[in-house]
């Protein structure tokens, strides 16, 4: 079965508990029908497709105007260069003027609930009596489920604070409009707690034809960036020590996104694309490269200037000078297939985030170790940059500031420069410095590090849905 296979049948049932436009705006379904469609193990693993599904929506993995809104643009990674009209609502990000109406925050908002929706379906349907499964089928359907649920909240904790926290089927349309937010620390064990689920009942691999799908690597792996996100170093350790040894740096760097080179011993968790498959690969014009003709999430001066500065093999696999378009991201590029999209996968967590995130933890537990030096040095030493030794590196605050850096070289692109600097407690000074990261210029507040609860929501659900902070 081809993991993202959409089956017109399966949106009927599996993503019932969320509306076209807004998981606020339910519409009723037929109970008799749903409970008649799952029944066994294809069933459940087509509704496990949806939820995998949504992930490649345009308003989450699935282009530059989905989380690499919220992750990269406002960062100095990134810059938008379009900032009237349709362009506007991505220029927002970049320039710190998100409002609660802003399209672009509710159509993420309403993509991520019905990821959320798909994988309560799957999870309670699983554990229904009416569903016979056998119980390796049933571990492993609901520990992919498990991780797909925990990974959309960290995102979406990270990126609007306090969500509704749904963690059941939605069966009654009145039952929709009653939920209010949960704070970050009530959400957070729910997180941690699916990903330990998810870690007991994932295999370590997947067949060839199942490529792609979560392992417990990647529940493992994420479950290290939740602790590492709360700075609970010791137990971000245990996960990152899982690990390590597990998955390794491909010898050259260009060929962890080479298009022929998918699923690589690098490569924790992606996103699956597939040109050759209608309605399956990223979405792309006629023009090769994916951000080629799009001017919402282009490399920022800053950026450009750090590769200058620091010309090893991250470089040139990284942005591209492409001509009359400017300096480009290069790292997601590939020709269109057959069906009007490219083939490329979207990178979620790999060996070298891992190798980088373990040699923080360590540095934030104690200065000096030669484990975590060689940690950093083993990303450096495959881009074949010049290796530290603890004389570059005199303190802790220096031997942090390398592991920034080093992800930043290493991680552009990625979805993951705007939390680190929020998780470091350098976003505000980055983004302010107005430093080549932005067209306009940037005077961020602190309220800012969150992003609006869309007023679309707000509005559905008479209120009870409260803005953040600073957005009223």
């Amino acid at each position: 079965m081809r993991l993202m296979k959409k089956i017109a049948f399966l949106f009927l049932c599996a993503v019932a508990a969320a509306s076209c436009n807004d998981f606020l705006n339910l519409n009723p379904i037929s109970q008799q029908g749903a409970n008649g469609f799952y029944k066994g193990e294809y069933e459940m693993n087509q509704a496990l497709a949806a939820v995998y599904g949504t992930l490649q929506s345009g308003d989450q993995y699935g282009s530059q105007n989905g989380y690499a809104c919220f992750m990269e643009l406002p960062s100095d990674n990134t810059y938008n260069l379009n900032t009237t009209q349709n362009g506007g609502r991505y220029a927002d990000f970049d320039n710190f003027r998100v409002q609660p109406d802003n399209a672009a925050v509710a159509a993420t908002w309403v993509s991520c609930f019905k990821t959320i929706a798909n994988a309560n379906i799957v999870i309670d349907r699983s554990n229904s009596p009416e569903v016979t499964l056998s119980a390796t089928a049933k571990d492993q359907i609901t520990g992919q489920a498990y991780f797909l649920r925990a990974l959309t909240y960290f995102n979406m904790v990270r990126i609007w604070g306090n969500v509704p926290l749904l963690t059941s089927e939605v069966l009654n349309v009145n039952d929709a409009f009653n939920h209010t937010q949960s704070a970050p620390s009530d959400i957070y064990p729910v997180i941690i707690d699916d990903l330990e689920k998810a870690i007991q009942t994932l295999p370590e691999s997947w067949p060839a034809a199942d490529a792609g799908r979560a392992t417990k690597g990647a529940a493992l792996t994420l479950l290290g960036k939740v602790y590492l996100t709360l700075g609970d170093w010791g137990s971000a350790m245990t996960q990152f020590k899982s690990v390590i040894g597990k998955y390794s740096l491909l010898d050259n760097f260009a060929d962890v996104f080479d298009v022929s080179k998918k699923n690589n011993a690098e490569i924790i968790f992606a996103v699956k694309f597939d040109k050759t498959a209608q309605g399956e690969g990223y979405p792309s014009s006629s023009d090769p490269m994916q951000s080629g003709n799009d001017v919402n999430n282009l490399p920022s001066k800053n950026l450009i200037a750090l590769f200058n500065a620091n010309p090893d093999d991250r470089k040139d696999a990284t942005i591209i000078d492409a001509g009359a378009l400017g300096i480009r991201n290069y790292k997601y590029h590939d020709t269109v297939g057959s069906n009007n999209g490219l083939g490329f996968d979207i990178i979620v967590l790999r060996y070298a985030d891992v190798l980088l995130m373990a040699a923080e933890a360590l540095n934030e537990q104690s200065y000096g170790g030669t484990e975590a030096l060689g940690y950093l040095n083993e990303v450096r030493k495959r881009a074949h940059a010049s290796e530290y030794s603890y004389s570059d590196l005199p303190n802790q605050a220096a031997f942090r500031d390398a592991v920034a850096k080093e992800r930043r070289l290493e991680l552009a692109f990625e979805n993951h420069r705007w939390f680190d600097l929020v998780r470091t407690g350098k976003a505000l000074d980055v983004v302010n410095a107005n430093d080549g990261g932005s067209v306009l210029a940037v005077n961020a507040k602190a309220y800012q590090l969150l992003f609006p609860i869309p007023q679309s929501e707000i509005d559905a659900s008479a209120h009870k849905l409260v803005p953040n902070e600073g957005y009223n």
